[in-house]
């Protein structure tokens, strides 16, 4: 990929992969961290408090150290202000919601298979409607709307057949507790 000063980088697929791992792995490392809280009420929220540390310590703390070192000014637009407020929120409300899914006893693998699956859907209508193809939309490739088709379906596949609970351990008789979820 051509960089915006001549140069071939692939550098924003590295970062954009370990995205991939990154939040890949948010759900179920979040689901593992409300169970051991030990907390079944309360949970989901104390684990929720410390991923906001770590957001505060990554996305306040980061940025600043970088915006020192580089000796940026401070200054900044209202609107990039706000639109980047808005984007913090709706990133903030949806991993709260990720929370309050398992809460509600959604399985990991189906909670984010359903949020991955289709937060690209919702990522592409969005950019459409704001973004419109200089030939609307009758202009758009097939191969797009069928990716749009293939995420959909592979979030309902993944959500329908995922993988059971394992088997009970062995020695574990009557009135043994069911498998977390």
């Amino acid at each position: 990929m051509a960089g915006g000063d001549g140069q071939t980088s692939s550098l924003w697929l590295t970062f954009a992969l370990m995205t991939v791992v990154t939040w890949g792995l948010y759900g179920v490392l979040l689901h593992t961290g409300q169970a051991a809280m030990g907390d079944p009420v309360n949970g989901r929220y104390k684990a929720f408090l410390w991923v906001g540390i770590a957001y505060f310590l990554i996305a306040v703390v980061g940025p600043v150290v970088l915006l020192v070192g580089a000796k940026s000014d401070w200054a900044m637009s209202g609107g990039g202000i706000a639109w980047s407020l808005l984007a913090g929120t709706s990133g903030a409300v949806g991993a709260f919601c990720v929370l309050l899914a398992f809460g509600a006893r959604g399985h990991p693998a189906a909670v984010m298979s359903i949020i991955f699956a289709g937060a690209p859907i919702v990522n592409a209508l969005v950019a459409l409607a704001i973004h419109p193809p200089a030939g609307g939309l009758a202009s758009l490739r097939w191969q797009f709307v069928c990716g749009i088709a293939l995420a959909a379906l592979g979030g309902t596949l993944v959500t329908l057949y995922k993988p059971g609970p394992p088997p009970p351990a062995a020695g574990a008789g009557e009135g043994a507790d069911e498998p977390q979820r």
